[in-house]
């Protein structure tokens, strides 16, 4: 397979040496080529043009490569990052490829291993681009543009093409079941049933029987045969909802179900088969309940070959007023009110509010809404939920009066100096401070510590290595 010849490769490397090798072998490709010799020139390169392969050094001038990566991937079409370092560091190298990095090289490098890794680079980036440019994923209930939900849109597109098990994670009302039911629409299974299981409504003692179903006197209650879930999901998609709250009990002989194809319902000697799919929903972290004994390893590795982690709204500030836009249409043809517009201090306030529920508590909110001023022309700001209201006010009035923080009094803002501290500077001395603390009342254990903090390993390893905590 060729790869495309005009593609642009970016060198950040503050090694002058370094970078002059890098670019006469880029050269010797026939690829055009530019350089920085910090990260903040390279950054702002990438904003300004489009790279397809950025060659990262990690310790640059004025910053860390490694912690730039997820910066730089934050577009609908990345750059594939090949971070060169001379540094031996496996937790930094695990960083890397778990924040998406293509490869992680040490110094000194083959040129001709360099050339191979860039080439292959570049024909995945230009497979994944014929690829994504020839599907067409159909998705009207998802709304949005930002780069985080684009690349969402963008995964989800791929994860439909294939017939695999997928896992949705995500904080509660970030659009799970939305992207379930996307994948679902677009697979080679869209004209089979969508079987919606919630887990975390199922109780323990009748799960088997929705699932599996049962015949005719199996237990008390049970006047007739009746066929389960997994029955119903035959040829189409299982959405397991909420799976963190499958029971234990259970798990095992789910996992000889996915494994098999096959089950048999309660009070039955036949067992039945069941072509399916399996998309699950949660969000619970599932690596932590493996660890603390709650959620089966075999189970958990059956159902992520596909993870798809759906940001929450708070990231994708920018798709707010969008979504508001939809849902204040429908919202309005549903009451049949008179409302013509959202004023702009409306949307100001929703791009203020944090959301903590999400998309969720977004659409509800705009509901509400229109349903209590369904004789009105303008939605305000006032229309707004008081608790919603008060919340913004509440954070408006904390920003501009540094007094009345709880923050440590040396992390506290004096009004009277020249040169107050900044947020960025704040929010790490406090990051550092904390990480100090755990790590000296933990004794250093990693393990403990990544359960009392919640952070996954390698988020942890990462902010150690920035605050120098050995």
């Amino acid at each position: 397979m060729k790869y495309d010849k005009t593609a642009n490769i970016l060198i950040i490397d503050d090694d002058e040496g370094v970078v002059h090798t890098m670019s006469r072998l880029v050269q010797d490709l026939e690829l055009g080529v530019d350089s920085a010799h910090n990260l903040k020139d390279g950054l702002e390169k990438l904003e300004q043009y489009d790279f397809r392969v950025v060659l990262l050094d990690v310790h640059l001038p004025d910053g860390n490569g490694l912690q730039a990566i997820d910066g730089i991937l934050d577009k609908p079409f990345p750059p594939q990052i090949i971070i060169l370092t001379a540094y031996s560091d496996p937790d930094g190298a695990e960083l890397a490829i778990e924040s998406g990095a293509w490869d992680y090289i040490q110094k000194p490098v083959s040129l001709r291993d360099l050339k191979l890794c860039i080439i292959r680079a570049l024909q995945y980036q230009e497979q994944k681009q014929k690829a994504a440019s020839s599907v067409n994923f159909e998705a009207d209930n998802i709304v949005g543009t930002s780069p985080a939900i684009s690349q969402c849109m963008s995964y989800a597109s791929q994860i439909a093409r294939s017939d695999a098990n997928v896992l949705i994670t995500g904080e509660t009302g970030t659009g799970k079941e939305l992207f379930a039911k996307a994948i679902h629409n677009n697979s080679a299974r869209r004209n089979g049933n969508f079987t919606v299981v919630d887990c975390s409504i199922l109780t323990e003692t009748f799960i088997e029987s929705v699932l599996f179903g049962h015949e005719k006197g199996a237990f008390t209650g049970a006047d007739r045969k009746r066929s389960g879930l997994v029955a119903l999901a035959n040829g189409g998609t299982l959405f397991l909802d909420e799976v963190g709250e499958l029971p234990e009990s259970i798990q095992s002989s789910f996992l000889r179900v996915l494994q098999e194809k096959k089950f048999r319902p309660l009070g039955s000697e036949k067992e039945v088969y069941s072509d399916f799919r399996v998309i699950c929903a949660t969000n619970k972290n599932l690596d932590q309940m493996v660890s603390e004994n709650l959620f089966r390893p075999d189970l958990l590795y059956r159902l992520k070959p596909f993870t798809l982690e759906l940001p929450p709204l708070r990231k994708r500030i920018e798709d707010v007023s969008l979504i508001a836009a939809s849902q204040f249409k429908l919202s309005c043809a549903q009451h049949t009110a008179k409302l013509e517009e959202m004023s702009p201090d409306f949307i100001e306030s929703l791009e203020a509010y944090d959301w903590p529920g999400n998309i969720r508590e977004l659409v509800n909110t705009i509901e509400n809404s229109v349903a209590s001023s369904q004789s009105e022309k303008i939605l305000f700001s006032f229309h707004l939920p008081q608790r919603i209201r008060a919340q913004i006010k509440r954070a408006s009035i904390k920003k501009k009066d540094p007094e009345s923080s709880s923050l440590p009094s040396e992390c506290k803002i004096s009004p009277v100096k020249a040169e107050p501290i900044k947020y960025k500077d704040l929010i790490e001395k406090v990051e550092r401070e904390y990480l100090k603390s755990l790590y000296s009342q933990m004794n250093g254990e990693i393990k403990t510590i990544i359960k009392a903090s919640g952070l996954s390993r390698a988020v942890l390893y990462r902010k150690l290595k920035k605050h120098h905590i050995q």
